[in-house]
C-alpha cells in the first residue's frame, strides 16, 4: 500500500492538479488516502500531483493503526499537522524536503495522528 498525504493547500494551483487531487479525494491539506502500488492509473495521478502531496510504502500494520487511530471518512483519513512542525521544507521535493515520494512517510503520519 502506499500512503498519500496532500501538503500543500489550495492556493496557486493549476486546474489540472484541483481535478486529479479532487479524483483522489484529496480535496483538504493534511489528509491521507492509502493507494495500490500495483494500480497504475492512480500511481500515473500521484506521480502527476507529486508537487502537492508526499507519499511512500506503508507496511500492513501501520495501515491498522491507521484505521485504529483515524477511522477513514469514505477512504480518506483526516490528519493533523505534525507535532513539532516539519522537519524539511514543505516546499521543496523529497531530498531537501517533504513533498514527492518520501522514504519517511510512516514518521511523517506518525506525527500527524
Amino acid at each position: 500500500m502506499i500512503a498519500v498525504v496532500r501538503i500543500a493547500g489550495r492556493v496557486a494551483q493549476k486546474k489540472k492538479d484541483v481535478e486529479t487531487l479532487k479524483r483522489l479525494k484529496l480535496e483538504k491539506k493534511f489528509t491521507c488516502t492509502l493507494v495500490d502500488g500495483e494500480d497504475k492509473v492512480r500511481m500515473g495521478m500521484v506521480e502527476a500531483v507529486a508537487g502537492c502531496v508526499a507519499y511512500g510504502k506503508v507496511s500492513e500494520d501501520f495501515v491498522k493503526e491507521l484505521e485504529k487511530k483515524r477511522p477513514a471518512k469514505n477512504g480518506v483519513h483526516f490528519l493533523h499537522p505534525p507535532v513539532g512542525g516539519f522537519k524539511k521544507s514543505s516546499k521543496v521535493a523529497a531530498p531537501k524536503g517533504i513533498l514527492g515520494k518520501h522514504e519517511d512517510i510512516v514518521k511523517l503520519v506518525g506525527r500527524m495522528l
